[in-house]
């Protein structure tokens, strides 16, 4: 079974539709028997995720450091769950479980997490599937400054082709199971 590990927030003080864009990306992660690799909250987007990829029959493996359990609420019906000690540990073993990348929208976790596994792509850590998914432009003004990261030459034109922006998640699941990539 191939995975996608999905960044995103697990605020619960988010706009409803939000919530509704987890549900329905894990409604299609489960159809498509794709596995999910997450940060194992259960609120905000990350359990609307979560929850609506195991309602559907799918798979879900989640990673959590031990301190973070009280924060993010701790899922508690996973197919799998991995407790860590440090975040590094959480994103290493997110990294080792997953064949691709997404990321929804979140937060200033959600943000570092993006920008790290694009820099591990850029370094040449991996050559694994790394999309942002930008509903309604909720991305807009991050792409807007990776590209003037690129136009102030802090991103080369290689590098800025690394960060694929996609608005449909069936066009990335569509990519992700044909194995396209830049």
């Amino acid at each position: 079974m191939k995975k996608l590990c999905i960044f995103c927030g697990s605020s619960t003080n988010v706009a409803q539709n939000h919530l509704d864009l987890g549900k329905e990306v894990g409604h299609l992660l489960a159809e498509k028997n794709i596995g999910l690799v997450y940060g194992a909250g259960s609120t905000g987007v990350m359990g609307s995720l979560a929850d609506s990829v195991l309602e559907k029959g799918g798979k879900v493996w989640g990673v959590i450091p031990d301190f973070m359990i009280p924060w993010e609420v701790c899922h508690q019906n996973l197919t799998d769950l991995k407790i860590t000690k440090t975040m590094h540990e959480r994103k290493q073993i997110m990294y080792d479980y997953s064949d691709g990348f997404v990321a929804l929208p979140g937060g200033l976790g959600t943000m570092e997490e993006l920008c790290e596994i694009l820099t591990w792509r850029q370094i040449g850590t991996h050559e694994k599937h790394v999309w942002i998914l930008n509903p309604n432009g909720f991305y807009d003004g991050l792409m807007d400054h990776f590209k003037k990261l690129h136009h102030e030459r802090f991103v080369s034109d290689e590098h800025l082709e690394l960060i694929q922006e996609r608005n449909d998640m069936n066009e990335i699941v569509s990519e992700f199971l044909n194995g396209e990539i830049i």
